[in-house]
């Protein structure tokens, strides 16, 4: 059985929250991306709740949680402020966190922070961020892959997509990761549903606006952002990385050099799954996570 809550944070914002699982199991957030919700997991969470408790938030800027229009709302240290915030909120004192696409990039920063609330880290299809900023960079398919993030960030592209219709939205940003007719019709009114508020699609524009990392045009060659050439610490907490190899939004390429940045590092490759893993290989995803998972809380639970 699932719980909605919505849930004041000390972030200033209020959450729409799914939770699942029994509250004194070992605790797991999972965080979705762009252009979704916390339904991202409507595969993988029925098949962790029996082990976990399982935390599932719309993230600020998304279906039901509140919706900043500014775009400072949406600095990478503010979004990973709210998750250490959604833990107090609702009383973990560890947890472990998994996140896809943004989720991901949130979930990477999280870890990076070396709090020790923090137990294990699983990524699904999104990239390190020292990985991704020297692929957009240094490889033009990566680069000409990611050409939409500019795209994302002009001024007016909200108001583009509100005249052609959010149907064209859809079927234009799912045709290229997933076939179309694999979407139950009920899903595919539900995302509409969600963008179609006021505000709603600004909102979810403003994590790519919000965001620093460098994304050069075709062609042009940039120097490495100033942030790259100092020191990066390593993830330390365990980490598990799940891809779904046909992403043709971030390529394979993003899992080389991982494991110069992770100290304790397991990939896992699908390669018959997409950018949409958790949902389009959603029993292989939870597979792959439960055992990952259940070491955390083996490793933490009380001795007899």
């Amino acid at each position: 059985m699932t719980e909605f809550r919505r849930i004041a944070l000390d972030t200033g914002v209020t959450l729409n929250v799914a939770l699942a699982g029994d509250p004194a199991k070992p605790a797991v957030i999972l965080l979705h991306g762009f252009p979704e919700s916390h339904r991202t997991w409507r595969e993988v969470a029925p098949r962790l709740q029996d082990r976990f408790f399982v935390v599932m938030p719309d993230q600020r800027g998304f279906a039901g949680s509140d919706l900043p229009q500014e775009v400072d709302a949406y600095k990478i240290d503010v979004l990973i402020d709210d998750i250490f915030a959604l833990a107090d909120a609702v009383g973990l004192e560890q947890f472990a966190l998994v996140g896809h696409d943004w989720g991901g990039a949130v979930a990477w920063g999280a870890a990076l922070r070396g709090d020790p609330r923090l137990t294990r880290l699983a990524i699904v299809n999104s990239p390190h961020p020292v990985v991704f900023q020297k692929s957009l960079i240094e490889s033009e398919d990566q680069r000409a892959a990611s050409q939409y993030i500019t795209a994302f960030r002009a001024p007016g592209f909200d108001k583009m997509v509100e005249a052609k219709g959010f149907d064209w939205f859809f079927d234009t940003t799912f045709a290229r990761h997933v076939d179309l007719t694999k979407i139950p019709a009920a899903e595919r009114q539900q995302y509409i549903a969600d963008w179609s508020q006021p505000g709603a699609f600004n909102a979810m524009l403003n994590w790519y606006r919000g965001s620093k990392v460098v994304v050069p045009p075709p062609g042009v060659t940039v120097p490495l952002p100033d942030w790259l050439l100092r020191a990066f610490p390593k993830v330390k907490v365990p980490t598990l990385v799940i891809w779904g190899m046909r992403d043709a939004a971030l390529l394979p390429l993003q899992l080389d050099g991982l494991e110069e940045m992770v100290e304790d590092l397991s990939i896992e490759r699908l390669p018959e799954a997409g950018h949409f893993a958790p949902w389009e290989a959603g029993i292989e995803v939870a597979a792959l996570l439960q055992p990952f998972l259940a070491e955390s809380a083996d490793a933490t639970a009380p001795a007899a």
